[in-house]
This record gives structure tokens, sequence and C-alpha cells, in this order.
């Protein structure tokens, strides 16, 4: 019985290393897919605002073209 018991206590801790491995591994693609949307995000955002800056660019010649400003 105490052989039994040993074996089991050694699957037991080899299993829960495993556990301790995956949580690192998990943290690093995590952090990873964290990376990948802030990029995403900053490509994003710098289109958005070269898109407004030509809305506004045109609004503006618009407006002054309409009052006559040069």
């Amino acid at each position: 019985m105490n052989r039994l018991t040993r074996i089991v206590h050694y699957v037991a801790a080899f299993f829960t290393g495993l556990g301790d491995q995956e949580r690192g591994a998990t943290a690093t693609e995590y952090s990873i897919l964290t990376g990948f949307i802030a990029m995403v995000i900053v490509a994003g955002v710098g289109l958005f605002g070269t898109s407004l800056n030509l809305f506004f660019g045109f609004l503006t010649t618009g407006v002054k073209t309409a009052l006559g400003i040069p």
C-alpha cells in the first residue's frame, strides 16, 4: 500500500508541475495577443486620423470657396 501511495503522489506532482508550466505559457500568449491588439488599434487610429484630416480639409476648402476667402 505504501508503494501505491508514493506512485499516486508522484503522478499527482507530475500533473501539478505541468499545470504550473502552462500558466507561464498562457501569460506569454496573452501578452503577445495584447501586443497585436495594440498594434491594430494604433494603425486604426492613424488611418482614421488621416481620413478625418482629409475630410476637414475638404470642408474647410468648401467653406472658404463659399465665402470667397482666398
